[in-house]
């Protein structure tokens, strides 16, 4: 199997070397990531200036490379530039959940849209901010879980969470807010965000968010597109032509 890992921590992050460590049963891998952090880079890519794509070193990697762009050009770079295509993409382990509507704005999960967007199939981990260490014994036991439930074949984009001292598995679905941020004014025409957690825990199971912090490592199916097919059906019979 060949596998392609990459993160939005930085190629320097001990999350990502815990995931080669962790992925190495698997099969090949090839690392692809930022040079630096850029973390809530979402999906986005560069389209407008060059940057810099250096070969180097990785414990545990086939090849490497550290890419000053960010997650989502890291996969296209591993695929597009390459030419390469892989059996299987993980992302992480990210320092901070990516759950509810910050999945949104995460790099780490920008890196599992763009591989959903190159037909590949992937999963994007994330542990507790300030408690990564916590979450690495876990990841192997929920990739055993994942194969044996043939989940990547059911959906090929998984997002998962891992709290500290986890319960078990739940497979859920997105939740809403988590965090939010406040402005801070940090000097003359210059401002801090600042995010605080606004998460009301319902203790939903069934809910990412919920499930994460009641301490289960939750697993939730995720898809590139955006149709909001609720509202499509009730108006799918609406339309207008123009003479």
């Amino acid at each position: 199997m060949k596998i392609l890992i990459t993160n939005d921590d930085g190629i320097a992050a001990p999350g990502l070397s815990a995931l080669v460590k962790a992925a190495a049963r698997l099969g090949e891998i090839t690392v692809v990531a930022p040079k630096r952090e850029q973390s809530g880079k979402s999906h986005g890519i560069n389209i407008h200036d060059p940057f810099e794509i250096r070969r180097v070193e990785y414990e545990g990697a086939a090849r490497a490379y550290a890419v000053d762009s960010t997650p989502a050009d890291c996969v296209r770079f591993a695929i597009l530039g390459l030419k390469e295509q892989f059996d299987l993409v993980l992302s992480g382990i990210n320092r901070g959940y990516n759950m509810g509507e910050d999945i949104s704005y995460s790099g780490t999960c920008g890196a599992l849209f763009e591989a959903g967007t190159q037909k590949a199939k992937a999963i994007a981990f994330s542990a507790e901010w300030n408690n990564l260490e916590a979450a690495v014994p876990y990841v192997e036991p929920v990739l055993a879980f994942i194969e044996k439930h043939n989940l990547v074949e059911k959906s090929r984009l998984l997002n998962v969470n891992i709290p500290p001292n986890a319960k078990g598995i739940r497979m859920t679905r997105q939740g809403g807010p988590y965090f939010t941020d406040t402005f801070e004014k940090a000097g003359e025409d210059t401002y801090y965000q600042r995010g605080y957690c606004v998460h009301q825990n319902n203790h939903d199971l069934g809910v990412d968010t919920d499930a994460t912090v009641d301490g289960y490592v939750t697993i939730t199916p995720l898809w590139i597109c955006r149709t909001d097919t609720e509202t499509l059906e009730k108006v799918s019979g609406l339309s207008a032509d123009w003479e």
